[in-house]
């Protein structure tokens, strides 16, 4: 029991627990920014510099993917302007147009390449593949100290363990300049603070987290996890502090329990076939804000900005 629980499901969730923290830490920042659809953003338009990136090199790897992914977010922020100016149109209906466009250019990409020889489709840009992460170099707990099991790891994994320790770097690094700029940016301002330097940082954090989150995962997590667990949190504390750690909680729940449910909720329900585990992470994820909004000690005030 203990080999197969190793070898066929401990890897994928812990790359769903990485990319689920990864993305929910930077979350309660924009969100207090009341810019939470960044994320939501973000996911939308990697996904045509990702297939561009695969178009162009043949091989879907971690550096040309962030590479195209980067040139994608500058097209994006182009077009916007382009569009608000010549339109006059708000800057929110610019940015919908482009983020639902260029996601739909990346749909159509994929639909039109020959995307056959690598897990790269439609269904993999929504759901990712996190299922297929099994370690089959693993014969039982034993396998993680043995050198020559580890280099069977999926690669997912230290990337995304990568990734996380970068944006839990980041957080506590910049943890006063971020809480100052986000809760109060006219005096951070006058201590001196880049503000705006400070902002573009963060959402270069949060898009890094997504994009190394989107081969494994796929969209819908990366959504759900940088708005879900920072909400719930929001309605369980007035604390940044508190409200941070209750993030990561949830989001860890998230992974664990919808990973668990996926492949056996059904079987338990009387049904044959498991179901998405993209899909059930998000369900749980967001089964668990509404219990917050129901029941979390704040949700009267989640309006208002938590405490320093």
């Amino acid at each position: 029991m203990g080999a197969e629980f190793v070898s066929l499901s401990l890897t994928p969730i812990l790359i769903g627990v990485f990319a689920a923290v990864a993305c929910a830490l930077p979350g309660n920042f924009l969100l207090l920014r009341r810019q939470a659809l960044i994320g939501d953003a973000i996911s939308h338009v990697v996904l045509p510099g990702i297939v561009m990136a695969f178009l162009l090199t043949g091989v879907v790897a971690a550096w040309p993917m962030m590479m195209g992914a980067g040139v994608a977010a500058l097209l994006s922020v182009v077009l916007i302007e382009v569009i608000r100016r010549l339109g006059r149109i708000e800057p929110g209906a610019a940015m919908g147009v482009v983020f639902t466009s260029m996601f739909a250019g990346g749909v159509l990409l994929l639909e039109q390449s020959d995307t056959s020889s690598v897990h790269l489709d439609v269904e993999h840009a929504l759901f990712g593949n996190l299922e297929s992460l099994i370690w089959l170099d693993a014969v039982g707990w034993s396998s993680l100290v043995e050198t020559s099991a580890l280099r069977g790891l999926p690669p997912e994994l230290p990337r995304l363990a990568l990734t996380l320790a970068l944006v839990l770097g980041f957080t506590w690094l910049l943890w006063r300049p971020l809480k100052l700029s986000t809760f109060d940016e006219g005096f951070a301002q006058t201590m001196g603070l880049p503000t705006g330097l400070i902002g573009l940082s963060l959402v270069v954090v949060a898009a890094i987290a997504a994009v190394a989150a989107f081969d494994a995962v796929g969209s819908i997590i990366v959504i759900a996890m940088f708005i879900c667990p920072p909400a719930a949190a929001r309605l369980m504390t007035d604390s940044l502090e508190v409200q941070v750690w209750y993030s990561c909680v949830f989001a860890t729940l998230s992974a664990i329990l919808g990973y668990v449910l996926a492949g056996y909720g059904p079987l338990w329900l009387g049904f044959e076939n498991a179901v998405s585990a993209a899909g059930m992470i998000a369900t749980v994820s967001g089964m668990i804000l509404a219990i917050a909004a129901m029941f979390g000690p704040c949700r009267a005030r989640a309006g208002a900005p938590a405490e320093g």
